[in-house]
């Protein structure tokens, strides 16, 4: 086959043995792609095996590049896995695995908090840096790279009408969570409120028509397998992934404390920026691939929905695994001052971002406002300083619903129409 290096095909367009169609090549160089994630991702469980525990910053990187290499596995085998479920099973699924690797550190250290109260800080640290770098950079990345394959012709990025689902329980989880700066800790209360949110979520955009997604590179690979050799490459590859991920996040975690000491760096922004890169990194890269296959749509819509996931099953997690570590006598994971303006200032920045898609259009200078804004807050520690970006995010938040005062009635009867819309018949892929 010609030019395989560029083939995609839908879930629903991978038939049984389609491996016979593709040339060696293609296979060899997939495998390779494979090969090279499962070697960053093998020292790992390998490490914690022979009893090494990261006493440097370089023993930190390895387990920090082990769970970038889980990732990508993971997300392999989740793309894969859409040929064998239907569109609501495959888009909870998915929902749930794409933060696998944002998990398992938040989870540690929300755990180890329950007996060592000064991790709590580094819980919260993590999951405002995954969401603030998320939006900040991914989104803006996705809107830039767009406009460069257009050479510029074209500066803004439409999203789907269907993905104003996204939009809309981003902006309750939103609301929500600016309360929690105001409690002073996240209960179980908030758990039970963010699931539900996330549930319900997860509900309304599965009744959603959408593109069947496209496979190409080792997840395609993997899908054109015979049927039972693909179901046991699934599974084999996610347990795989998984354990990789796991036997990294303590070790990974506690090497980041420990080299911000040794190297006499704020310990919270060295978790709070250096641990979700390693966690979002193959989400950004799979959505630049997406965007540069043409597919910008698509991308964006895929990092909406991340941020919708995080911002609700992550933070209602680390109220559970405080409690399971032991919870420390107090009813939720309590957060200082410290973390309340981080908690402030990321929810403030999920405010601007809700603003700036009711129209589900996102402009090259509102993506450019979101990396400055980002950027420059990176190594900000002053309190004041936290307080005045956030507010700063309100003010330009409340500058732009006036500016698309016009449109703001539309979104409304967007969502209306988009929540409310029967729901399609659902099947097995290629049904």
């Amino acid at each position: 086959m010609s030019n395989e290096a560029d083939i995609t095909l839908t879930a629903s367009e991978v038939p049984d043995d389609y491996i016979d169609k593709l040339s060696r090549g293609f296979v060899i160089r997939n495998l390779l792609i494979v090969a090279a994630a499962l070697a960053l991702a093998i020292p790992a469980p390998a490490m914690r095996l022979a009893g090494v525990h990261p006493e440097s910053i370089g023993l930190t990187l390895v387990f920090g590049v082990a769970i970038i290499g889980a990732a990508f596995l993971v997300a392999w085998a989740a793309e894969a896995a859409e040929t064998e479920i239907t569109r609501g099973l495959a888009v909870a699924a998915i929902a749930l695995i794409a933060v696998l690797p944002e998990y398992a550190v938040d989870v540690y250290f929300a755990y180890t908090a329950g007996s060592k109260p000064e991790f709590a800080q580094f819980a919260v640290a993590n999951m405002t840096g995954g969401n603030r770098l998320l939006v900040g950079f991914g989104w803006a990345l996705v809107v830039f790279l767009f406009a460069y394959r257009t050479r510029w012709r074209q500066t803004e990025l439409v999203i789907g009408r269907s993905h104003m689902v996204e939009v809309v329980f981003l902006a309750l989880a939103t609301v929500y969570v600016f309360t929690l700066p105001i409690k002073g800790h996240i209960d179980l209360t908030d758990t039970m409120v963010l699931a539900a949110i996330f549930a319900i979520y997860i509900y309304f955009v599965s009744r959603q028509p959408s593109e069947e997604p496209e496979l190409l590179g080792p997840a395609l690979l993997m899908a054109s397998l015979p049927r039972a050799w693909k179901i046991a490459s699934i599974v084999v590859m996610f347990l795989f992934a998984a354990g990789c991920i796991f036997a990294a996040a303590e070790p990974f975690a506690e090497g980041l404390v420990k080299s911000g000491t040794a190297l006499g760096v704020d310990e919270f922004l060295l978790v709070q920026w250096l641990a979700p890169l390693a966690s979002e990194a193959p989400e950004i890269l799979i959505a630049v691939l997406l965007v540069l296959r043409g597919r910008a749509g698509v991308a964006m819509g895929a990092l909406i929905s991340s941020k919708v996931n995080q911002w609700t099953l992550l933070i209602g997690s680390l109220p559970v695994a405080y409690a399971l570590g032991g919870g420390n006598g107090f009813p939720g994971l309590p957060l200082d001052g410290r973390q309340e303006e981080e908690i402030f200032l990321t929810a403030a920045q999920s405010f601007f971002a809700v603003a700036i898609l009711l129209n589900l259009r996102i402009s090259v200078w509102e993506a450019g406002l979101l990396f400055v804004l980002f950027a420059t807050q990176i190594f900000i520690t002053a309190e004041i300083v936290r307080t005045v970006y956030g507010f700063a995010y309100i003010a330009l938040t409340a500058v732009v619903l006036l500016r698309k005062r016009r449109e703001v009635a539309e979104a409304t009867g967007i969502a209306r129409d988009v929540l409310m819309k029967p729901a399609p018949a659902t099947g097995p892929p290629g049904s």
